[in-house]
C-alpha cells in the first residue's frame, strides 16, 4: 500500500512539472478533433521540446500536435543528441497513472514469497495458451520475488465463454485457486457477483494493450508475450540496474 502511495505521489510530481499548455491551446486541439470526433478529446496537452509542438493524450495514447490544431503528428520522436525516445517516457508515466486507477481489491494478485523484489500487471485470458503457460510457473516467479497481478482480458469480447469463465473464477470463494483450476482447462462453478472484468477489458482497450499475456512492469514498461521466468527475471533486473543511473543523475 504504501509503495501505491508513493509511485502516486512520484507520478503527481511528474505532471506537475510538466510545461503544461494554454487553455486555448488545448481548446484549438480539442476543437480540431471534436470535427473529426464529437466524442474525442485532448488531455494534457503539454509543450514539447520542439517549438511549436504540443504533446496531447487522445484516447490513452501520446500525439503531437501543432499549437493551431490544425496538424496531429504519430509516432516516436527521438533526441537524436542523447540518442533516446522523447515518447517512451511519457508512455510508460501514462501507463502507470491508468495501472492505479485499478485497486488493488480489484485485482488477482499472486504475493511474492520472501521479500518483493519485482511487481508486474499481467493481462491474461484463461483460455490464451501462452497465459497458461505462464501461469505454470506462477510458484516459481513468486519463488523468485516476483508479486504478479492479474487484470482479466477475455479476448473473445463480453458475454463469450472466456469471459463468462474469468467471471466465475472472480466470484469464486478462492479466486486464486479458481484461476490455477480454469487455467489448467478444469471447470469452475458458474457464479455472478459484481466483478472487475469489464473495468479490466476497458483499461486493456484504453493502453492499447491487445494481445495476452501482455506484461506491464512497475516502471510502465509492455512486454508483450510469455516470458519464463528466469528470462523475465533477467529483464527486469536490467530494467532496474538501468533505471538506476536515471535517477541518480535527476
Amino acid at each position: 500500500m504504501r509503495k501505491r502511495i508513493l509511485l502516486a505521489g512520484i507520478l503527481s510530481l511528474t505532471c506537475a512539472a510538466a510545461a503544461f499548455a494554454s487553455d486555448a491551446v488545448e481548446q484549438r486541439i480539442s476543437k480540431s478533433l471534436q470535427a473529426i470526433n464529437p466524442q474525442l478529446k485532448a488531455q494534457g496537452v503539454s509543450k514539447t521540446p520542439v517549438p511549436g509542438l504540443y504533446e496531447a493524450i487522445v484516447g490513452g495514447q501520446i500525439y503531437y500536435f501543432s499549437e493551431d490544431g490544425r496538424y496531429m503528428v504519430q509516432g516516436e520522436m527521438i533526441d537524436l543528441t542523447e540518442r533516446e525516445s522523447v515518447t517512451e517516457p511519457r508512455r510508460k508515466e501514462i501507463r502507470l497513472n491508468q495501472l492505479a486507477t485499478v485497486k488493488d481489491k480489484d485485482l488477482l494478485i499472486y504475493p511474492a514469497k520472501g521479500p518483493r523484489k519485482h511487481v508486474v500487471s499481467v493481462f491474461t485470458d484463461i483460455d490464451c495458451p501462452y497465459c497458461r503457460k505462464l501461469h505454470e510457473h506462477m510458484e516459481e516467479m513468486n519463488a523468485k520475488g516476483i508479486e504478479v497481478r492479474y487484470l482479466l482480458m477475455p479476448r473473445t469480447g463480453i458475454g463469450s465463454p472466456s469471459y463468462v469463465k474469468a467471471v466465475n473464477v472472480w466470484c469464486a470463494a478462492k479466486p486464486n485457486e479458481a484461476m490455477t483450476a480454469a487455467k489448467r482447462g478444469q471447470a469452475v462453478p458458474e457464479k455472478d457477483c459484481p466483478n472487475p472484468v469489464k473495468q479490466h477489458m476497458a483499461l486493456a482497450q484504453e493502453m492499447g494493450v491487445n494481445a495476452t499475456p501482455t506484461i506491464v512492469t512497475s516502471n510502465g514498461s509492455l512486454m508483450p508475450g510469455y516470458l519464463p521466468p528466469d528470462e523475465l527475471l533477467a529483464r527486469l533486473q536490467a530494467e532496474e540496474a538501468d533505471a538506476a543511473p536515471r535517477k541518480r543523475a535527476k
